[in-house]
């Protein structure tokens, strides 16, 4: 059989694998607080810098503004985030965390460290993390253009 056709060797297959199962990972945190994982990368955008507009949003987690919106729309109907028109420029939606939005911050300090702990094993230590993130960023990047220039 030709190697490059067998499931073990698609280096696609062990991406959405490591990403689906990161993402299970994450719902026993998310859970208690009505969050599903792309919630919590909204809030993530937006405790770095609070009050945005939908479209920088979407860029920051290379995602379509269609697909951002109907997330955005929830989490505004659950109170923890709000939609308004740019007083600059009237067809932006600027994007704000509420009192309740910025306070999950606090509620979900353990995630990073519980979740970056469950991934550790033996070829992926503290010391090899920050490589890891380097070739996943390169990986993306090399991605990212090609679907930039099609």
């Amino acid at each position: 059989m030709d190697g490059r056709f067998k499931l073990d060797n698609q280096l696609c297959f062990k991406l959405y694998t490591a990403s689906r199962l990161i993402t299970q990972a994450y719902h026993p945190y998310l859970s208690e607080y009505g969050l599903t994982y792309p919630q919590y990368l909204v809030l993530l955008v937006l405790w770095e810098k609070d009050a945005q507009p939908v479209n920088d949003i979407a860029k920051r987690l290379m995602l379509e503004t269609n697909t951002v919106t109907p997330l955005l729309k929830r989490m505004e109907a659950e109170g923890i985030l709000t939609r308004a028109k740019g007083t600059e420029d009237g067809r932006q939606m600027i994007v704000k965390l509420t009192d309740k939005g910025c306070g999950m911050k606090k509620k979900l300090m353990c995630v990073p460290e519980a979740i970056g702990s469950s991934v550790l094993c033996e070829t992926v230590t503290p010391e090899t993390v920050p490589g890891l993130y380097c070739m996943l960023d390169g990986i993306i990047r090399q991605l990212n253009e090609k679907q930039t220039n099609k």
